[in-house]
Order: C-alpha cells, then structure tokens, then sequence
C-alpha cells in the first residue's frame, strides 16, 4: 500500500466528511456545498494523485490505484472508517473503498463503472474529444466560462443547465482537467478496464447512498439500476433536475443528502 500524502484542505469542525473529486477535478470541485457541509462537519477535501497539487503515482493511475493511495492516505492520517463522499470516478472510488472496508457510511454521487457495451465508447469518445477541445481552448477559457453563451455551447454535457453554473468554477475545472497529466491514460484505463466490483447482500456494516441525476449524460441513468444490483445494500436516491453532477446543479439537495446520510444518522446503523 502505498503511504503517501495528498493535497487536501480542511474545513469546519464536527465529525470528519472525506470528499474525493471525479476525473479532472481537485478539492476545489466541491466548492459549491464546502461552506454549508463545513457548518456541520469537519471536511477532508483531496486532491487525488495527478489531479491538483497532488503529483502523480509512480506507477499506472487505475481505480485500483486510486484506492490504494487513498487507503494509505487514510491511515496516515488516522482516518479510517471516515464518512465519505465521492463524486464521478471519485463515487466509484467511495464504493470501492467501501468494498474493501475502509470508509464508514458511504454517498456516491453519479459514478461510474456501470457501462455496458455502447456506453463505454460513448463515455470515452465524448470525454475525450472534451478533453482535448479544452486544451486547445485554454487561452480562450477565462472568457468562455465567463460568458453565459461560452458556459452554454462548451458544457451541456455536464449539466442541464449549463450557462446557471458559476464561473469560477468551471474554470478552476477546466485548468485542473487540462493541466492534469494522468487524465488521458486514466481515462482509458476506465472506459476499457473491467467494471466495478460489488459487495454481496448484508455485508455492508455502514450506510451506502448513491445518487443520480435524472439528466445525466456522461453515466446515464440506466446505470443506476446495475449499481444497485451490485451494491444490494445501497440506498438509490434520484436528483430529478440533476445532470452528473448534483453538487452542482442542486446544491442544496446534495447537502441534506449527504448530512442525512452521514454523520450522527450513519453511526445509529453500525
């Protein structure tokens, strides 16, 4: 297991939250839900290996990887069985992570690793023609994110409604993707390595919730169905007038799921 340190912030005071980004991202993809999370919890944001400030692993960059380096994060800090959240390839990080029984009570929010078929080539071919646009557009991007037109053409595909989304998010986003040197061979490593693994009926011994949005369009939400038939434990919650990304689009009712789902409430169940 790997022992090494991440990139992370902390915020507030309480009971410990773990927050791990998706594909691209960095502590800051969290920033809409970081203020009222932080009300009531103290909050652990990473950046994952290769993503922000966090270097890249010495060896491949997988979800198995990821696990590993973040197992060993947690247990050089004396995390383990933190509640945790993930969002993307970082929700199918938590429900690995809760597989291999690390992490207490579980959100996991739109993740991947439940294609079949088609939906591999699509989640490979779209985001990777995404990636490389971004790059090139890099120059251009403080305009185009701060143009509700530029948020409109460029991100339909991460929200429904894209020109509502701030900013300054998106383009501290689109720096960290760009900038990420992993980004590529992770992404093929998860449209074409194996899928996620499951846990058997009755074995989880902390609450799993996993959410998705009605209108996602990078893991669609026919997905949802086979994580919950390989996480039989799990709780389904669907964000109505979500895309992918539900602390984006609906904050707030990211925020009551996770605090209902975490914490004092995730304790009654072990």
């Amino acid at each position: 297991m790997p022992i090494m340190d991440m990139q992370h912030i902390r915020r507030g005071a309480g009971t410990p939250l773990l927050l791990i980004h998706g594909l691209g991202g960095s502590w800051r993809s969290w920033t809409p839900i970081l203020e009222p999370l932080a009300a009531e919890r103290e909050i652990i944001a990473v950046d994952l290996p290769g993503f922000g400030l966090t270097p890249a692993l010495a060896g491949p960059t997988t979800i198995a990887s990821l696990a590993e380096a973040v197992t060993g994060f947690l247990y050089a800090h004396d995390l383990t069985g933190v509640d945790v959240v993930g969002s993307s390839m970082g929700a199918r990080l938590v429900l690995e992570l809760a597989r291999r029984g690390v992490v207490g009570a579980v959100v996991s929010l739109d993740p991947g690793g439940f294609w079949r078929g088609w939906e591999r080539t699509w989640f490979e071919t779209t985001i990777g023609l995404s990636i490389r646009l971004i790059r090139r557009l890099q120059p251009l991007m403080p305009r185009i994110t701060g143009s509700a037109v530029g948020r409109t053409l460029l991100f339909p595909q991460l929200s429904p409604r894209p020109w509502a989304l701030p900013g300054g998010l998106l383009l501290d986003e689109m720096r960290t993707y760009a900038a990420s040197p992993v980004f590529d061979e992770l992404l093929r490593s998860l449209a074409r390595g194996p899928g996620q693994a499951g846990m058997a009926p009755g074995t989880s011994t902390a609450p799993i919730v996993i959410g998705w949005g009605r209108r996602d369009r990078i893991c669609l939400p026919r997905q949802a169905r086979r994580a919950i038939e390989r996480f039989p434990d799990a709780r389904l919650h669907w964000f109505r007038t979500s895309g992918h990304f539900p602390h984006w689009d609906v904050p707030r009712e990211t925020v009551q799921l996770i605090l209902a789902s975490t914490g004092a409430r995730a304790s009654a169940f072990r």
